[in-house]
């Protein structure tokens, strides 16, 4: 089969779609044929050499795919070759094929194409896990997104206008905005030329989010305790903005505020198996009955993946970037 390789770490240059071996599925396990992959900001980090795949994952990145099932391991039960899936993957899913363990498989949504499905697996386990399993974000709440515009974003917006919360945003820019508000954002803030802790406090009468899900880390912690309500929760999913800040814990103290940071990379594969089944429990009713739909911005040839690394490094997208084989 082909892959994209990185032979060494590097540009999205450094991306070579090359022929390499075909992996084989073992105990637990299902072979994928896939149909397409998403570009996720941890493929850029793995490309430039500083996330690399946890022990035992496929050396090539893509952290989700979509596909069909073209050979099923042993003590495989509920698959059989041929069904339309989309998986959750530690690796692996820029290539021709992919192996997968069974609980991180997911049916493709009645209503969603094939090649869409893979820009779901990672935004659904990602928000579900954190803004609902952790954060545990009630109708009636206010959820703030730092970058509303990004895949997890998008998918974000959705689902908690789906269980009833209000939902405010974050974005560079006028347009991206719009499409925030086009997918449900009832309070959009441009973070270039307004203060989102002053917006937040004035749309919500001054009593804050009481779930912020941020992607920035270092750089907008002491901002985002500032933004919280009394019994807020920040959920932190990335470090775009920086891994080392100052926290006020007085601050967090007077607020009886929480603070959670998760992946899902690296976790072990009965607590993906888990999020993914709440996933399918909570999320996939949602998708069939055209509630949320997956944000697509384009679809580029797989071996086209540099092209796809450099739209997100340049944000100028909005939903997934997807990479597809045919």
């Amino acid at each position: 089969m082909h892959a994209i390789t990185i032979p060494e770490p590097g540009g999205p240059e450094a991306l070579v779609w090359d022929e390499v071996p075909d992996p084989v599925p073992g105990e637990g396990e299902v072979l994928l044929e896939v149909a397409a992959s998403a570009v996720n900001r941890a493929d850029l980090l793995q490309r430039q050499g500083f996330y690399d795949p946890p022990p035992g994952a496929s050396p090539y990145p893509g952290l989700e795919c979509s596909g069909r099932i073209a050979a099923v391991g042993p003590g495989v039960g509920g698959w059989v070759v041929g069904d339309e899936v989309c998986a959750l993957l530690s690796g692996g899913g820029y290539a021709e094929q992919v192996v997968v363990p069974a609980g991180q498989l997911l049916p493709v949504p009645e209503g969603v194409g094939l090649t869409e499905a893979a820009a779901l697996p990672e935004v659904t386990c990602t928000v579900w896990s954190n803004v609902f399993m952790v954060a545990h974000l009630h109708p009636g709440e206010t959820l703030l997104v730092h970058g509303g515009s990004s895949g997890i974003g998008t998918m974000a917006i959705q689902l908690a206008k789906a269980v009833g919360a209000k939902v405010a945003v974050t974005a560079g820019t006028k347009e991206k905005l719009e499409r925030c508000a086009e997918l449900g954002a009832d309070i959009l803030i441009n973070y270039r030329d307004q203060d989102f802790v002053a917006e937040i406090k004035e749309a919500t009468g001054g009593a804050g989010a009481d779930v912020i899900l941020d992607n920035m880390g270092a750089k907008y912690l002491d901002r985002n305790v500032k933004a919280l309500a009394v019994n807020g929760r920040l959920a932190i999913i990335g470090m775009q903005g920086g891994v080392k800040g100052e926290l006020n814990i007085g601050a967090l103290l007077a607020k009886r505020a929480a603070i959670s940071a998760t992946s899902l990379r690296a976790r072990p594969l009965s607590e993906k198996a888990a999020i993914v089944a709440a996933v399918r429990e909570h999320v996939w009713p949602l998708l069939s009955g055209g509630h949320v739909r997956p944000v697509v911005d384009r679809e580029l040839p797989m071996r086209e993946a540099a092209e796809g690394h450099r739209l997100l490094e340049e944000s100028g997208h909005v939903g997934k970037v997807l990479l597809v084989t045919g």
